[in-house]
Order: structure tokens, then C-alpha cells, then sequence
């Protein structure tokens, strides 16, 4: 249903073409930026400019009208006066609303208050906006009617949440810095990005449930990727020492503030390398992109100060269980594990089993306590299939996963390069899938063949770039930190 201020701007609308006026426009060549001309402004300079944007403020006063034009820089104040514009230009200001984009002409004075603004000498509309802008708009008492506000509803119009709120812009400037940093880093280090299937016709490499599609041309089932690591592997098999991808992948599960089924990785792989090497290298790069942006490495995030200045602590995965929870795996039954979790007051506690017995007491007592950027070391086998053994421990898996803000930021291995042993690890995920586990991996052929080829010592990071959006960029909810995420449709 159309609203009163919708009719009324098509009324307008209907009037403009009426008068000649062309209501959507195909180009304007503006000349400069608001951020520019407001850095480069000089009293008395009679340079005239031309700036494009939209109108967040229009002030009509008889017979001069001051606004706010907003591009993606900044925003400045116009003033349009009728002796200047003549009747016609000016009589056409009562046909403009807030959300209309603009081109103004015009030379920079400044006010009686000394604010920085443009004297239109001509106004061109470049687009009528039909729907209004939920601004929003201050009472007497200072309370703000009308913004957009809903979480749900800013993630849904993700266009308007943009278009009212500069600080959301800026988020998702931060995103491209940190993801522009990140290749750049990989770039200088000798690494080679590079491109792996999105549709797959087995999936790996993580343990999740996986979407899956229908491939007409072949008549055969694909997934959607879960995780880039096992097509990275190929590339490392295949003489390409230095690997990265930086992309989107898939896991059909939930969705919470921490969980978005379609979200962003970095992967990096480099030969010769192991665990040790993987987490210097992603101290470094994480302290240098944190010192980058904002020119300190100590952040105050979520009401804790985080510093992110290497070396990051380094804690051991069955020391974090025995102090948070009381419980020493190397001889914990599954009873223990359980108790452990109904004292949380974990819902599924009674169905779990085995490994994933052992993850859920980590995520319930250890993770909330890694506030400070941790690297935690040396996971039980069970949980890391992919991982090598640790050298002086069989039970346990050369990995590491970096916490930050009790969240789980990224995951590393010593990346297991036996083909058999790999062979023995995927078979026992397949018995965990045979048993009911849907996450298990699948034992994957073609990868294991790779492996027979011949895989040199290799360590590999994958790191989360929504998670890690959301530290840097102080935000709660991943949705915050994803310019369109997943909702439930409308």
C-alpha cells in the first residue's frame, strides 16, 4: 500500500516531468568531492565547483533555502537563493524531498556561524527519490521518532540502513581495508592467490553440513564448498609453495550472532612450513593490520582492552580443560564429560558422544575465558582429521585455533601429508557418518591421490574475516559486519 508522503512525492514527481524536468537523469560530471573542497577551502576564493549527492537537510526561508548535500565523503551545506537560481529553478526547490540526489554548481563562502558552504548558482535534479528516508526526526525532549532502528529490519534494507547511518558505511569501508590488507601481506610474503571450485562433487576440509545442488549438464549432485583446504592442498602437491584464497563458503547450519550459513575465508597454505610458523606469521600479520588501521596495537573492544602486540599467548588445549572445568582429559570418561555439561546446563549434553563431547566442555568452559588474542595448541586427534599427530603425542594433533574476544578467529594444522594415514583418518569419519554424525567428512579419493603424488611439509591458516570484522569493527552481531546476510524471506 502506498503511503501519504509516497503519493504525495509521485504527485511531485508527475509535476517535474509536466515541467520538463528530466527526474532521473543518466550522468552529471561533477568536479570535486565534499571532503575535498571542505579540505581545500580558502576565504574568498571564487573557484566554482561542482558536486553531485543527496539531500539530508532542505530549509526553505522565503527566499533562500539552505540544505545538506551527503556523497560518500562527507557532507556540506548549499544555499540556494531566488535572485541567484531566478523563479523557475527556485519554484522548483518545493518539488525536491530528503533522499533526492542532486548536482549543485556553485562557488564556497563562509556563513555569519563559519560554516563552510556552497552558493548555488545551479541545481540539477539527478534522481527523485519516491520512497522516504528513514531519517528520523528529534522531539523537544531530544528523542529520536521514525529512524531505522530494528536490527532485523537494518540487516533486511541493507540500502536504507546505508543511506541513514554513516557509521554503518563506515564498517564496511573497514571490511575492505582489512581484506585489502590481508592480500597485500600474503602478496609480499611470495604467496600466489588463487581460485578453487565453489561447486564441488565432494565437500571438505571442515566438518559441517554441506548445501547441495543438481549440476543438469552432468546429471549429478554438487555441493556448495565448505572449505577451500583440500583444493589449496592440490595446488601445494602441484608445486605452487605459496597459496592463498580469500572467498566465500557454505555451511547449512544455523544461524546466531556468531553464525552466518554464507561467510568469508582466508586460507593461506606455505610447503615446508608447520603449526609454529603458521602462528608467527598470523601474529604478524594480524599486529601490523590492527597497527595499519588504527595506528596502535591496543584496541578497546566490547569493554575489554585487547592488545594485539606479538607475541600472542600461547595455551595449551587439555591445560585450558583441566583449570576452567576441573576435568583431565587424558583419562575423563564420556559420564564426566557429561556431568560437566549439565552443570552448564548444555541441552544436548545426553546425546553427545566422543570427540564432540570434548568440544562442547571446551565451548562451554575455556572459550568464554579468551578474552586477549590466544593461540590455543594441541588439539585431541579426534577432532582434527586433517592435521598431522603431534610429535611427541599421538593422542594429540599439531593444530591451533586463535581465540579473540572468546570467539574462535582462525584454525591451523601441521597439515597431514600421509596418504595412508589420511586414508585410516577419513575412514573412521565415515564410520562417525554411518553412525549418525551428518558432519563427519567425506573420504575423498581424488584428494587422497594428490597426497600419494607427494605433499612436502606444509602448514595452513583458515581465517575467519566475518569474525574478525566484528572485534575490529566492535560489533556484536555478525550480520553487522556482512552487507547482505542470510534472514528468513519475507
Amino acid at each position: 500500500m502506498t503511503s501519504f508522503v509516497e503519493a504525495a512525492r509521485r504527485e511531485k514527481l508527475k509535476e517535474l516531468i509536466a515541467r520538463g524536468v528530466a527526474p532521473f537523469a543518466y550522468r552529471y560530471d561533477r568536479t570535486t568531492t565534499t571532503q575535498a573542497v571542505l579540505q581545500g577551502f580558502r576565504d574568498g576564493d571564487e573557484t566554482v565547483h561542482r558536486l553531485a549527492g543527496r539531500l539530508i537537510l532542505l530549509r526553505p526561508m522565503g527566499k533562500s533555502t539552505f540544505g545538506h548535500l551527503e556523497d560518500a565523503s562527507g557532507k556540506i551545506q548549499i544555499f540556494c537563493k531566488l535572485d541567484t537560481l531566478g523563479k523557475d529553478a527556485y519554484g522548483m526547490l518545493r518539488l525536491l524531498d530528503l533522499g533526492d540526489f542532486v548536482g549543485v554548481e556553485g562557488h564556497l563562502f563562509l556563513t555569519k556561524t563559519g560554516e563552510v558552504t556552497v552558493w548555488v548558482d545551479r541545481l540539477t535534479l539527478l534522481t527523485k527519490s519516491l520512497r522516504p528516508l528513514p531519517l528520523g526526526k528529534e522531539d523537544a525532549q531530544g528523542v529520536v521518532h521514525g529512524a531505522l532502528s530494528d536490527p532485523e529490519q537494518r540487516a533486511r534494507q541493507r540500502y536504507a540502513d546505508l543511506a541513514v547511518h554513516p557509521h554503518v558505511r563506515e564498517v564496511f569501508r573497514l571490511r575492505t581495508r582489512v581484506v585489502g590488507y590481508i592480500r597485500t601481506f600474503l602478496d609480499a610474503r611470495g604467496y600466489l592467490e588463487v581460485e578453487t571450485p565453489v561447486l564441488q562433487p565432494l565437500y571438505g576440509g571442515a566438518t559441517a553440513r554441506p548445501f547441495r545442488t543438481h549440476v543438469e549438464a552432468l546429471d549429478a549432485d554438487f555441493y556448495l564448498r565448505i572449505a577451500d583446504e583440500l583444493y589449496l592442498k592440490r595446488c601445494i602437491v602441484g608445486g605452487l609453495e605459496k597459496v592463498y584464497e580469500i572467498a566465500h563458503d557454505f555451511r547449512n547450519e544455523g544461524l546466531s550472532r556468531f553464525h552466518n550459513p554464507e561467510f568469508t575465508m582466508a586460507e593461506w597454505y606455505e610447503a615446508y612450513a608447520d603449526y609454529a610458523g603458521m602462528a608467527e606469521l598470523t601474529e604478524a600479520m594480524l599486529a601490523g593490520l590492527v597497527r595499519a588501521l588504527f595506528d596502535t596495537t591496543t584496541l578497546e573492544r566490547h569493554g575489554a582492552t585487547l592488545s594485539f602486540e606479538p607475541p600472542f599467548a600461547r595455551r595449551d588445549y587439555y591445560a585450558l580443560v583441566r583449570e576452567t572445568a576441573g576435568i583431565d582429559l587424558t583419562g575423563a570418561t564420556e559420564a564426566e564429560l557429561r556431568q560437566a555439561l549439565q552443570r552448564k546446563e548444555v541441552a544436548e549434553a545426553d546425546a553427545l558422544t566422543g570427540a564432540k563431547l570434548v568440544d562442547e566442555v571446551f565451548k562451554a568452559y575455556v572459550e568464554p575465558t579468551l578474552v586477549q588474542p590466544t593461540f590455543v595448541l594441541d588439539y585431541p586427534v579426534a577432532l582434527s582429521p586433517l592435521a598431522k599427530l603431534k610429535r611427541d603425542d599421538p593422542t594429540r594433533a599439531e593444530r591451533w585455533e586463535l581465540f579473540m574476544h572468546k570467539r574462535e578467529i582462525a584454525n591451523a594444522f601441521s597439515e597431514l601429508n600421509d596418504p595412508e594415514e589420511q586414508r585410516r583418518r577419513f575412514e573412521q569419519q565415515a564410520r562417525l557418518r554411518v553412525a549418525g554424525d551428518a558432519e563427519a567428512q567425506q573420504l575423498d579419493e581424488d584428494f587422497l591421490r594428490a597426497l600419494e603424488y607427494g605433499m612436502p611439509p606444509t602448514g595452513g591458516v583458515g581465517l575467519g574475516i566475518d569474525r574478525l570484522l566484528m572485534v575490529l569493527a566492535d560489533q556484536t552481531n555478525i550480520r553487522d559486519v556482512i552487507l547482505f546476510p542470510m534472514l528468513r524471506p519475507e
